[in-house]
């Protein structure tokens, strides 16, 4: 059943995620392709389009700056879902975590 039929409210149609993806920038599908977390195409071309504006349309430091983005995301849920530290800083020798993410300059 596809819900309430007889209601005569209009039906508010979704955009397709796949179609979504499809319009996304070249350099922003890439970065996805790769991401850590599952973004929507909705989420990730709203904070593409931000920060190619601060960066004077630097994808490059786009990219850079979404990867650090994912990695703060990443370590703030961690304690949530593994406990008290991520799977990689269990197996990694201390100190290696922060160089993998260096902050902006």
């Amino acid at each position: 059943m596809r819900g309430n039929l007889a209601t005569s409210l209009r039906r508010r149609r979704r955009p397709c995620p796949i179609e979504q993806y499809d319009r996304l920038p070249p350099e922003l599908r890439r970065w996805l392709a790769q991401a850590a977390l599952p973004w929507s195409p909705a989420s990730a071309l709203r904070l593409w389009q931000r920060l190619v504006r601060e960066a004077a349309g630097n994808t490059e430091a786009v990219c850079r700056r979404l990867d650090m983005i994912e990695a703060g995301m990443l370590m703030r849920d961690a304690p949530r879902i593994w406990g008290f530290a991520t799977p990689a800083a269990r197996t990694c020798p201390p100190g290696a975590m922060e160089e993998r993410v260096q902050p902006a300059r």
